[in-house]
């Protein structure tokens, strides 16, 4: 599935961020752990020469449910405009973590956190509280959106982020995992 989606830094309090979504249809907290793995034989699968992952190759386990995604990343020059991302259910965490070891992949990256989910008819919108990293607000486009309306999309989450009250840093042009792997290297 195409996902179309943009994430920002929050520079508000937590408080005030559940204030302001709590407008909307609440679907809890769920506590999440993300584990990025990179393929050492694989270029597809490795940072590229400016830290960017351009695919990943990711193991998440949401509260007791563990599932695994493969993501390939579309850009437009440097800015990313969406993935596509395959994702599928997988029955114990500890044994699939055995699992890729087996195939020779590599632990890159490990993301923390506690995700507020709020959607409306058109957006899924997470407040990701990250383990070391900061807070973070995602907007997500929830109907599948077709190639030529991509760049429209985008710009319809912007202004619907923009109008949410809260105190956005800039749109980040990059995920998570990318976040973390700076801030570890520097």
């Amino acid at each position: 599935m195409k996902e179309i989606e943009i994430l920002f830094e929050i520079k508000n309090q937590k408080e005030g961020v559940l204030k302001s979504l709590g407008r909307f249809t609440a679907h809890g907290i769920k506590r999440t752990l993300d584990i990025y793995f990179a393929d050492p034989l694989r270029k597809d699968l490795q940072r590229d020469a400016d830290g960017r992952l351009r695919a990943s190759f990711r193991l998440r386990q949401k509260d007791d449910k563990c599932s695994i995604a493969y993501k390939n990343d579309h850009f437009n020059n440097d800015e990313w405009i969406y993935s596509d991302e395959h994702e599928t259910s997988v029955g114990d965490f500890d044994i699939a973590i055995r699992i890729i070891e087996h195939l020779g992949l590599k632990e890159l990256v490990r993301i923390d956190n506690e995700k507020y989910t709020f959607t409306t008819p058109e957006y899924e919108i997470v407040f990701e509280d990250v383990k070391n990293l900061g807070y973070f607000l995602e907007v997500e486009k929830l109907h599948e959106v077709p190639d030529e309306m991509v760049v429209s999309a985008k710009q319809e989450i912007r202004d619907f982020a923009s109008n949410l009250g809260l105190n956005l840093g800039s749109e980040l042009n990059a995920g998570k995992p990318e976040l973390m792997l700076a801030k570890i290297q520097n």
